[in-house]
């Protein structure tokens, strides 16, 4: 029997560790080449990871809800595959590893089944000159050296790194960590530590008790990450949010001649999909809705990626379609189609989910009639996408008579940041969508 380790994989190049989230299978299961065995939950995506060869899981290293570096061992498979060399589950979308630099190398986590194995004892750190006089240790230099999205959140607040307690690798600073110092800041007084009350109130989150018969359930690592998201993203922002109500008869008629082609070629058309061509064509003449903010700066980008917001059992995800203005009606509705799917059976990739520059989420599938959705930084937009269907509308002829008709009505809700998007070209934009929606050219679909 050969013995095959599993890592655990590097989900993009500036990921340096990952939470075991769930696993697929048990000790002794018999596994199949390719086919899932565990979960993982990184600050970019969570996906399910596969075998990388076929046999029996023998040995589990790391248990659920741990978090451990790249590399670290979690499973050993055996097979009868003969002598087959020891790798990593193939993620995904493989990246180059950039395993964290501490000075002793990772240990993995022991099994609940076997003793720990003694600790050897760690070399010691290697020093390097902080340009000060003074000397740093490898924890030092691998804290501040985190990833590239911490970085980018600390110098946009004016953050040092080192001073935040690190709960990653070696101390290493997540993005969790950065998001939960920036939102405790505000709650502390300048002068002093005390946290700042509200006629005596703790500003500061407070423990809530469980009361009998509850039931208390953790948050997953993607709940967590959302939350801290969210929460930024208001204190942040200068939310201001714009309504526009849209008569999307043409395009119900549109679709209902089309759906079923569409459908043939293994694309369902949505009435997304032609809301989203109608962001992508505007977003070109409207600039500062497809912007981000930096500092006290103002980056106008030049790709437009629109992001569709995907509502998971387990939290929410926003995949991006890169390069949307590019796209026909048909590559959109392929897109949202697959990165839709592909986010419900965990197959997205860390490069999925980056680079967005404007947002659009739909909760009208759900029901309401509208909704005020909060900006996914460092976009300065995000469009939220009432309930669709059919309402009385006060018609008017072309000789200027009114009269009530059965019309196909949807609200479209814009919240933007106030800071660098006026109220004037929100709507602007949001009226030249309105128009291509109720204009839909029957040659476009």
């Amino acid at each position: 029997m050969a013995r095959v380790d599993v890592l655990m994989p590097q989900m993009g190049e500036s990921i340096a560790e990952g939470t075991l989230s769930k696993w697929l299978k048990k000790v002794g299961d018999p596994v199949k080449r390719d086919e899932p065995l565990f979960e993982i939950s990184t600050d970019k995506v969570d996906a399910e990871i596969p075998a990388p060869a076929a046999g029996v899981l023998a040995e589990i290293k790391v248990q659920e809800g741990q978090t451990v570096p790249v590399q670290t061992l979690v499973a050993v498979l055996e097979t009868e595959a003969g002598a087959v060399a020891s790798k990593p589950a193939a993620a995904p979308a493989p990246a180059k590893p950039e395993p964290p630099k501490a000075a002793a190398p990772p240990r993995p986590e022991p099994s609940k089944a076997a003793p720990p194995p003694p600790s050897a004892p760690a070399p010691p750190p290697t020093m390097k000159s902080d340009g000060d006089g003074g000397v740093q240790t490898a924890e030092q230099r691998l804290r501040t050296k985190s990833t590239p999205l911490v970085r980018k959140i600390a110098a946009e607040h004016r953050v040092d790194i080192s001073r935040i307690p690190g709960s990653g690798y070696a101390g290493r600073v997540t993005k969790q960590d950065i998001l939960g110092y920036i939102e405790r800041a505000p709650a502390r007084q300048p002068t002093h530590d005390a946290p700042r009350t509200t006629h005596g109130i703790s500003v500061e989150h407070a423990a809530v008790e469980p009361w009998p018969g509850d039931r208390v359930e953790p948050w997953s690592k993607i709940r967590k990450i959302t939350a801290d998201h969210m929460v930024m993203s208001r204190r942040v922002s200068a939310h201001v949010a714009s309504f526009f109500e849209v008569d999307f008869t043409r395009v119900a008629q549109l679709r209902g001649k089309a759906k079923q082609s569409y459908a043939e070629r293994g694309v369902n058309l949505t009435f997304l999909a032609f809301i989203a061509k109608a962001c992508a064509e505007n977003l070109r003449k409207h600039p500062i809705i497809n912007a981000a903010v930096s500092g006290d700066s103002t980056i106008y980008r030049a790709d437009v990626n629109i992001g569709i917001a995907v509502a998971l059992d387990w939290g929410l995800i926003v995949p991006v379609i890169k390069h949307a203005n590019e796209l026909a009606l048909m590559g959109l509705a392929r897109a949202i189609n697959d990165l839709g799917e592909r986010a419900r059976t965990k197959k997205l990739s860390p490069d999925d989910i980056q680079r967005g520059t404007f947002t659009i989420t739909n909760p009208g599938g759900f029901g309401p009639f509208a909704g005020i959705p909060i900006i996914n930084q460092p976009q300065v937009a995000i469009l939220g996408v009432g309930a669709i269907e059919k309402r009385p509308k006060v018609v008017t002829a072309p000789d200027g008579t009114d009269s009530i008709a059965i019309r196909t009505m949807g609200m479209l809700t814009m919240s933007y940041d106030h800071r660098v998007v006026d109220g004037a070209e929100a709507d602007q934009f949001l009226a030249d969508v309105k128009r291509l929606l109720q204009e839909f050219p029957e040659g476009a679909v």
